[in-house]
């Protein structure tokens, strides 16, 4: 059973509204998401690219910029060695393409997800040592990599971490101490020394960063990188990275500038996966680009996702992007046989009855480890963690709840690991298999969660009748867009709400179509996506129902029409 319940934050909604000259509505739903002060207000509302923050105030940027430079200039081998996820993959992108417009002699490696594991490891730096490499720059990985980088600066290499994981550390009787690598230059906003203003940046973000701060430091004109924002746009969605501050400028330039790509890869991605390009959204982004992204590291290697990237005829692009849509729709295919199988275990064992989920899937590809144990935090509203069996004792990933820091509550578990990191909201493990058990008994004896802290939450903006739903107001919340974490959509209600007319439509018989109707007699069409018929016997049942909805506007046969999407409905 879900728990709702209304944000009731105070302000001086009138007063906000008349300055910003937006409807009260807005200004609550600004409130909402804790945006407070005028100067906030102002760059949620009409931030630019100008208000994003200097690159140099991250602890080491200087250090960094100033080894690249030489190495550019001295014509050193660069290699930038990423992860084989979309962050990953989109920050490798955007470090090599910088470099070498600045004639940086550049090439790059990403681990392979079953044979290399994540991030750097010595396979990776042997391999660099062969081919004569003087400077390693990681992204989006190596701030967990001591003992790599310890490895490879014993052969004299050169290596400059960039990353935005938490760092490792451990509990001392002054409090946590960092685990830093012994790298060049360690570029992290999360270190505690670290200036920067905004912690929540992704890897292509922080890459980014590196890039610009690097093409001001050669006076270059940092306009010719902007194209690389589609890159942070996309890694930061596919991220899952909380859409505020940088990020939620990063995200609305990058996706107008995507809008228009030049980039032959993306376009022929769009194309193929029917995305048109004048509307596309942070949904397309995490719906639908970014799973074919990251199918590429998942069922095969990420440098075809990097090649996609980088391709330079519209054949090239087309046959790489069609590969990718394929290696998708496989993943697919193989998430929905995953997730099966651990609710059929869960429900047959006593894990149910467990505050954290530790599911073992001897069987389960390891690179959709991740997809399924979101699925069943969804499902289940706890802390997942899906393990299965690898090249060497098991491997896993782990996706968490809000009231879960994941990270630090597995750092009390670490003895167990052979390898782990991550952040609050996830994580990667490798553990030897007689520890299964182990993990997931002191997981749980050690959780704080409370029953309260599992049962799923739905957070209203505020009541809205149905009179209030008009063209003006749905242009008006267009303006809070980007949507997606830490930003998303608003959510009204509306309650003793009659149901007419209801019917299943669509291809999958997934979708159902209705008209609501509110205490004032006001009717308006509402559409819900998901368990069309449980919904459907649910309404059945009832003659008064609370709905939680998102209003907008449907296109059909030239004809606009107000509509409510239906989100929760009890």
């Amino acid at each position: 059973m879900e728990k709702w319940f209304v944000s009731m934050k105070k302000a001086e909604f009138g007063k906000i509204a008349e300055k910003y000259k937006i409807s009260p509505i807005l200004a609550r739903l600004i409130r909402n998401r804790d945006i407070i002060e005028d100067k906030a207000i102002d760059r949620y509302l009409n931030g630019t690219i100008a208000d994003l923050y200097d690159g140099i105030l991250m602890k080491d940027m200087n250090k960094a910029v100033e080894i690249v430079r030489e190495k550019i200039e001295n014509g050193c081998k660069i290699r930038v060695i990423g992860d084989y996820d979309i962050d990953g993959v989109n920050a490798t992108y955007i470090l090599k393409t910088g470099i070498t417009r600045l004639g940086g002699v550049v090439d790059t490696d990403i681990p392979d997800r079953m044979k290399d594991g994540y991030g750097l490891n010595q396979t990776l730096i042997d391999r660099a040592l062969e081919d004569g490499i003087d400077t390693i720059i990681t992204c989006d990985n190596g701030i967990a990599a001591s003992k790599e980088i310890a490895y490879a600066k014993q052969y004299g290499m050169t290596v400059i971490v960039t990353d935005h994981h938490e760092i490792p550390f451990e509990e001392t009787a002054e409090g946590k101490k960092e685990i830093l690598p012994m790298a060049d230059a360690v570029v992290d906003p999360h270190r505690m020394d670290c200036e920067y203003p905004f912690k929540g940046l992704c890897g292509a973000a922080v890459a980014y960063k590196l890039v610009e701060t690097l093409y001001e430091i050669m006076q270059k004109e940092t306009n010719e990188i902007e194209d690389l924002m589609e890159n942070v746009a996309i890694a930061t969605v596919g991220d899952v990275m909380d859409l505020n501050e940088e990020n939620r400028i990063f995200v609305k330039y990058g996706i107008q500038k995507l809008r228009h790509t030049k980039n032959m890869g993306l376009k022929a991605l769009m194309e193929c996966n029917n995305i048109p390009e004048d509307s596309l959204n942070t949904y397309h982004i995490g719906f639908v680009l970014g799973p074919c992204i990251n199918a590429s590291g998942r069922l095969d290697t990420a440098k075809r996702a990097l090649s996609l990237l980088e391709a330079q005829t519209p054949k090239e692009a087309l046959l790489l992007a069609e590969d990718l849509k394929s290696l998708n729709d496989s993943r697919k295919e193989i998430t929905e046989r995953g997730v099966e199988q651990a609710i059929e275990r869960i429900e047959q064992s006593s894990l149910k009855k467990d505050s954290i989920l530790v599911v073992y899937l001897p069987d389960c590809h390891e690179s959709v480890a991740g997809i399924i144990a979101g699925r069943l935090r969804e499902k289940y509203s706890r802390p997942t963690f899906v393990l299965t069996e690898a090249e060497e004792g098991v491997k896993g990933s782990g996706r968490s709840i809000e009231e879960y820091n994941m990270f630090e509550e597995m750092t009390k578990c670490k003895a167990l690991f052979t390898k782990f990191g991550g952040h609050k909201m996830a994580a990667g493990v490798s553990l030897p298999k007689e520890n299964v058990e182990k993990f997931r008994y002191m997981i749980n004896e050690q959780s704080t969660l409370t029953k309260e802290d599992l049962i799923p939450k739905v957070k209203i903006d505020m009541p809205l009748p149905l009179s209030y739903i008009t063209e003006d107001l749905i242009q008006q919340l267009e303006r809070l867009e980007p949507f997606g974490k830490g930003n998303g959509k608003p959510l009204f209600a509306g309650k003793n709400m009659k149901v007419l007319y209801p019917k299943i439509v669509g291809k999958n018989k997934n979708v159902l179509k209705f008209q609501i109707q509110d205490e004032d007699g006001i009717k308006m069409d509402a559409v819900y996506f998901g368990e069309a018929k449980e919904c459907m016997d649910y309404i059945q049942k009832k003659k008064d129902m609370m709905f939680t909805y998102y209003p907008s506007i449907n296109e059909y046969q030239g004809r606009s029409t107000l509509q409510v999407t239906i989100v929760n409905y009890q």
